[in-house]
């Protein structure tokens, strides 16, 4: 399969609009194609490739991104939804959706790999310079009402 030209679809979308301006104006098909040309400064085969590829455009509206016109040598088969005009094949290629990743699940309730478990189940982060003097004094009042009573 040999690539010998592509037509994108915002140049793709702004031809099939001044087409059917052309056609609503009740122009002939060969007055279309030479409005085609002037408006897109095309010319000879390039200008009949874009005409027929607008026609392919407008037949696949459908999340095209481009349609690429190729000939084959003998014996290759078309692709599929390649449509031939005369020798050439003009084969519309279409935006592929990216599917999100699925979610896995873990092996642990706590998830990850088995360590610490998750950030929100630890609490509040402690002050890198350690405890502050209300923690400090909350912990020694708290040490003292848990000691058993001293026998004397």
């Amino acid at each position: 399969m040999k690539s010998i030209t592509e037509f994108w679809k915002p140049a793709l979308a702004k031809g099939q609009k001044a087409k059917a301006d052309l056609i609503a104006a009740g122009k002939t098909p060969e007055e279309i194609l030479a409005g085609l040309g002037e408006t897109f400064k095309l010319e000879g085969d390039k200008l009949k490739h874009f005409f027929n590829a607008i026609d392919v455009a407008i037949a696949h509206p459908e999340k095209l991104q481009r349609v690429l016109v190729v000939s084959l040598s003998e014996g290759e088969k078309a692709p599929q939804k390649a449509t031939q005009v005369e020798e050439h094949f003009y084969v519309p290629e279409f935006v592929k959706e990216i599917k999100p990743p699925e979610e896995k699940e873990t092996k642990n309730s706590k998830g990850g790999r088995g360590g610490k478990g998750n950030k929100q189940d630890r609490g509040p982060k402690p002050s890198p310079w350690g405890l502050s003097p209300e923690e400090i004094a909350a912990k020694k009042a708290g040490s003292k009402k848990n000691q058993p009573a001293k026998k004397e």
